[in-house]
């Protein structure tokens, strides 16, 4: 499974796990009210799992793309400078939206 549809797995369990708890509240069942944050943490953790993983992602992508760039600039290849920049700018955006 992708990242992009574990994060929206977990927001959805997490959206879940807010409306039974309240669901709980109203009907004044504790049991069901726990069980609704139970599963709210859970979704909030797989969310926050696939972030990370995607960060990872664009860290790795940001390196690879640095590298590409230096060696582009040591043997004045102006392409591979290039692709590097943007294989770089690529792994940069990656994390920033995945903080």
């Amino acid at each position: 499974m992708s990242n992009q549809m574990k994060r929206a797995e977990g927001t959805a369990k997490e959206v879940g796990g807010k409306i039974q708890q309240k669901v709980g509240q109203v009907i004044g069942n504790e049991k069901m009210e726990a069980e609704g944050r139970v599963n709210e943490l859970k979704g909030k953790a797989t969310k926050e799992s696939a972030k990370a993983a995607e960060r990872v992602k664009g860290t790795a992508e940001e390196v690879k793309g640095a590298v590409k760039r230096t060696v582009g600039a040591a043997l004045d290849n102006e392409e591979l400078e290039a692709r590097g920049m943007a294989e770089q700018k690529l792994g940069q955006a990656r994390q920033a939206t995945n903080r």
